[in-house]
């Protein structure tokens, strides 16, 4: 179950979509969670920042596209994902479309990247909740 104890750490998680596919980046081992596993664009919220400005600010960084470059396409309620660990997180999805995909680079947090329909998303081993978070994106 989710400890309650702990307060949730507060990230952004956003997927970028180009021609109706959507962009997964594989954690490189440099950074200090879930290497090697499969996420959309995230990072934790400083405090006083609001997720949205956060989720722009992590795509500018991970991706190298900035704001001219993204629109946003929708926002979910934010979710609670928690890991094997009893780590707990708040997690605010957004989802952008991106036009032009030329201009991407990945930075030394990942070191990979692959485009898929939503429905591949399952056969990736991704970072916890992220079909959640993705789902949260689209519940009717």
């Amino acid at each position: 179950g989710l400890n309650t104890a702990v307060a949730p750490r507060k990230v952004v998680t956003s997927f970028l979509q180009h021609r109706g596919k959507v962009l997964l980046l594989q954690r490189s081992d440099k950074v200090n969670t879930f290497q090697g596993l499969w996420a959309g664009v995230s990072g934790s919220i400083p405090e006083g920042v609001a997720p949205l400005q956060q989720a722009l600010q992590e795509i500018k960084e991970e991706t190298g596209l900035g704001e001219d470059q993204v629109a946003l396409a929708r926002s979910g309620d934010p979710l609670l994902v928690s890991d094997e660990q009893g780590r707990v997180w708040l997690v605010h999805p957004f989802l952008f479309h991106v036009e032009d995909v030329s201009g991407l680079r990945l930075d030394w947090e990942h070191r990979r990247m692959a485009w898929l329909t939503p429905s591949e998303l399952d056969s990736f081993a991704t970072v916890p909740g992220l079909k959640e978070t993705w789902d949260q994106l689209w519940k009717k």
